[in-house]
């Protein structure tokens, strides 16, 4: 007798709780345009600027300067969407026959400031301001 009232009570219990997961409110919101085109901006933007990493004349001159060409990627994919897209411009900006060399001295650069902050270490001989 108690031991079908035990089952009885958690049976009710385990309905009841199927009913209140059921019925939990779900919310929702309206997603703008500026929202989305913003997200797929900076999708692009870090698809590109890994597409410019993955050229082998970069990575030969990243290797040169002693950047793994790993470690550079790992660091984009940790960039912040503002990051990614001033890192863009700035390739944007170089000329046309000039963009290998600086491309990668900006990187490089850019490793180096966000490992003197402490955000990163990939270099070994750059001590963090902290």
């Amino acid at each position: 007798m108690f031991k079908s009232g035990l089952r009885n009570l958690v049976t009710v219990a385990a309905t009841l709780l199927l009913f209140a997961l059921v019925t939990s409110p779900l919310h929702a919101s309206m997603v703008g345009t500026g929202e989305l085109l913003t997200s797929e901006q900076a999708q692009m933007d870090r698809a590109q600027l890994m597409q410019t990493l993955s050229r082998d004349d970069m990575r030969q001159q990243m290797e040169r300067m002693g950047v793994a060409p790993e470690a550079a990627a790992e660091r984009i994919a940790r960039m912040t969407d503002s990051e990614v897209a001033a890192l863009n411009e700035r390739l944007a900006e170089l000329p046309a026959g000039a963009g290998v060399l600086e491309a990668v001295a900006i990187i490089f650069l850019v490793l180096v400031i966000l490992d003197a902050l402490g955000v990163t270490d990939i270099f070994a001989f750059i001590r963090p301001v902290r």
